[in-house]
């Protein structure tokens, strides 16, 4: 049930551009599970099966989990996205501000792991907030979308997935790639896709190993690290914005791809619209208050588990 409650969550955030799944599993408290399940399927899988069957393969790569959530997460995408782009396009404020909320307590929650005692927390809390600051201020490369671009393209934007604060579309659009990406998709260009999806299923698996390794040798660097990434994604995630760069879609629409963080009085008078205060602070409120209630619910499997 709760692999299916957070599939569904993680689905519904990857619409939105600019927001990661994976900041939705690290503050559900399924980070490490997910990592963990990955990096099971390697080719060495393939000799398991072999040796141990599929019932006992099944059940040591957590695939039971994997289903569950990825389904839920197919089904959040099909279900949701009609919605939240309606919210994207008329309620911007108080989508952005259900986000900011979310992160916000997030950033919160995760930090009670850390051990705030130590200077060495800070030093990569402080990495990660500059590092996720950076990333969504790059300006955008020009990359020929060859097959070998898309792979590599395929690797970096699926690490940009798992890893909390960074969006994998996000990436692309940095990557020059994006545009591609969605016309090969359009267009059913399955060599293209073949290769970035190649790229992807490399880059998560090998991922994911370098990610249990640091949580199994460096576990408060690492929360301090993806804490700090969580935190300098806020900027982007404030509901007030004034877009700076454009990425153009080729039916003529926009995609913002460079925005700066502005007051609520300066965005009704770039934009001539109600900053509509009110409903971003319910909005964060109701971002928190789910935050806490994961928490909560994450920790009560917990306890029924042990």
């Amino acid at each position: 049930m709760r692999a299916v409650i957070v599939g569904l969550l993680m689905g519904g955030a990857e619409i939105v551009p600019g927001v990661s799944g994976g900041t939705i599993a690290f503050i559900s408290g399924i980070y490490e599970r997910l990592v963990n399940a990955i990096k099971h399927f390697t080719p060495v899988l393939f000799i398991e099966l072999r040796k141990k069957g599929i019932k006992a393969v099944w059940v040591s790569t957590d695939a039971t989990f994997l289903t569950l959530l990825f389904a839920a997460m197919g089904v959040a995408i099909v279900i949701f996205a009609n919605a939240i782009s309606y919210l994207l396009q008329h309620e911007p404020v108080g989508l952005w501000s259900f986000f900011f909320g979310l992160v916000l307590a997030s950033c919160w929650v995760v930090s009670r792991d850390t051990d705030l005692k130590a200077l060495q927390t800070y030093l990569f809390l402080g990495s990660g907030v500059v590092v996720g600051l950076v990333i969504t201020h790059l300006d955008p490369l020009e990359i020929e979308p060859t097959y070998i671009a898309l792979f590599a393209g395929g690797m970096v934007a699926v690490c940009a997935w798992i890893l909390p604060g960074i969006s994998g579309s996000f990436i692309l659009l940095i990557l020059g790639l994006y545009a591609f990406v969605v016309e090969a998709i359009k267009s059913a260009d399955l060599l293209s896709l073949l290769a970035l999806g190649a790229g992807c299923a490399i880059g998560l698996v090998s991922f994911s190993h370098a990610l249990s390794a640091l949580f199994a040798n460096f576990r408060n660097a690492t929360l301090a690290l993806l804490t700090g990434f969580m935190m300098g994604s806020l900027a982007k995630l404030w509901p007030w914005k004034n877009t700076l760069s454009y990425h153009l879609k080729s039916d003529g629409g926009q995609i913002p791809l460079i925005q700066e963080p502005i007051l609520p009085s300066t965005y009704e008078l770039l934009t001539q619209q109600s900053a509509d205060i009110t409903t971003a602070g319910l909005a964060v409120l109701f971002g928190v208050v789910l935050v806490i209630g994961l928490d909560w619910f994450a920790k009560k499997s917990d306890v029924q588990q042990a």
